[in-house]
């Protein structure tokens, strides 16, 4: 199990440039599996998530070939299927929840996807049913094993174009159903389903393949379903909960930092809900520039005056991966503000590690913590604690970074499977951060 150790209470300052998006860049290396012709895709991050995935995809013989940094082209034209039925690919799959995303792509050009139930972070329950319903109406047999906890789609007469009305809003069970749903006979309507960025970005690609997609950036898509697929060439956006990471840091550490290249008209809402909490962004051309908050930063108030409530919600509502970042940002405000996580359950539990560290937090329940801002009158106390989740652990990390004293963040794996080279890059702007092994 790795480690940080981290030195807090220093101010950072310089550029940092954030990494190709993680959530998709897991849809789109999947999507690689629609055509037999070469696909080539720039941007890629360096984390483990994404590692993982490539590893399954050479493992099911799709030929890879690394261009450069983050840029890789895939040709699935000699696919081995009968390794989604073996051991191996039960272990590799089922520790790495993007993986059901390869469902889609295979059921559409061959007639049968299978998969392991998939693991991932422990942030509540996170059904796969969206997903399989999906398939159902188009037309496939849906199995599961419970004793192997192994799912299957089968479709060997093809696929049918029906309209469907999703039971929420899913980013991974959208992606699923247009990947299947792009090479089905007919018409495909999609109604409530995703329209984040990332989900956009796969569209469009699949659109450059030659798939008819009408809606792209709506909750209502029309797919068209076509024979066949060719190559194209795709680049990822920036990690916006990278970007939103980086945010919070600057305003915690008092630092001054420029967030590079960050694709402004795809950040949504992120801007505001950080001056929300009284953080100071700049725009300077396609960059965030965040002054060093020397004075602090205060809790805005409702025009009526009443409490600051930041929620979370699907598209283009508030990212529920950012409201971890929120809270612990919110630890120095001056003011309170509650922080309602609706979408999962557990993601909040990782508090209590910063009401040791002498932050003012009041969990509600599973989805309400209530923060009271020490408004830099005091600082957080250093401490040893253990990364739960990706958010979570970046979380406790930025925080260990603004208090006093030296710091310890055991099981790092879960920051490093969603930050590419983090400890390196925060080095590079002035943090006193080292790895152990």
């Amino acid at each position: 199990m790795g480690t940080f150790k981290i030195e807090g209470g220093h101010q950072l300052k310089g550029d940092i440039q954030p990494q190709g998006a993680k959530n998709e860049a897991l849809q789109i290396l999947c999507a690689v599996l629609l055509t037999k012709e070469k696909v080539t895709i720039h941007n890629i991050p360096d984390i483990r998530d994404v590692n993982k995935l490539i590893t399954i995809l050479g493992n099911l013989r799709v030929k890879i070939e690394k261009l450069g940094k983050g840029s890789y082209s895939f040709q699935s034209d000699d696919l081995d299927l009968d390794y989604l039925e073996s051991e191996l690919f039960k272990e590799e799959g089922s520790g790495l929840r993007g993986s059901i995303m390869i469902v889609g792509p295979l059921l559409g050009r061959f007639g049968k996807g299978y998969i392991p139930r998939p693991g991932g972070d422990k942030i509540g329950r996170r059904r796969l049913d969206t997903h399989f319903e999906g398939f159902i109406k188009l037309g496939a047999t849906f199995r599961y094993s419970k004793e192997e906890r192994f799912y299957g789609v089968e479709a060997p007469n093809g696929l049918t174009g029906t309209y469907m009305l999703l039971d929420e809003a899913s980013v991974t069970g959208t992606a699923n159903i247009v990947m299947a749903a792009v090479l089905a006979n007919g018409t495909t309507t999609i109604y409530n389903a995703a329209c984040e960025p990332y989900l956009q970005q796969l569209c469009k690609m699949m659109v450059a393949m030659g798939a008819s997609i009408k809606g792209i950036g709506s909750n209502l898509l029309e797919i068209e379903g076509v024979e066949e697929l060719k190559g194209c060439e795709h680049t990822v956006l920036p990690d916006m909960i990278e970007i939103g990471s980086w945010i919070g840091l600057a305003a915690m550490t008092k630092s001054e930092i420029t967030i590079k290249k960050v694709s402004w008209e795809n950040l949504g809402q992120i801007p505001q809900v950080f001056r929300k909490l009284g953080i100071t962004l700049e725009r300077r051309g396609d960059d965030i520039h965040i002054p060093a908050h020397t004075n602090g930063y205060e809790v805005q108030s409702f025009i009526d005056g009443s409490f600051m409530t930041i929620s979370d919600a699907p598209w283009p509502g508030f990212t529920p991966d950012l409201l971890s970042i929120m809270l612990v940002t919110a630890t120095q405000a001056r003011g309170e503000v509650m922080i309602h996580q609706k979408m999962f359950e557990s993601r909040l539990f990782f508090v209590d590690k910063l009401i040791d560290m002498g932050a003012k937090i009041i969990l509600c329940d599973p989805h309400r913590a209530t923060v009271i801002g020490h408004d830099f009158k005091s600082t957080l106390k250093a401490t040893t604690m253990t990364s739960p989740d990706i958010r979570a652990g970046i979380s406790l990390l930025i925080a260990a970074l603004s208090a006093k004293g030296t710091s310890t963040i055991h099981n790092i794996e879960q920051i490093d499977r969603g930050y590419e080279n983090i400890d390196e890059r925060l080095q590079r702007i002035g943090a006193k951060i080292t790895r152990l092994d």
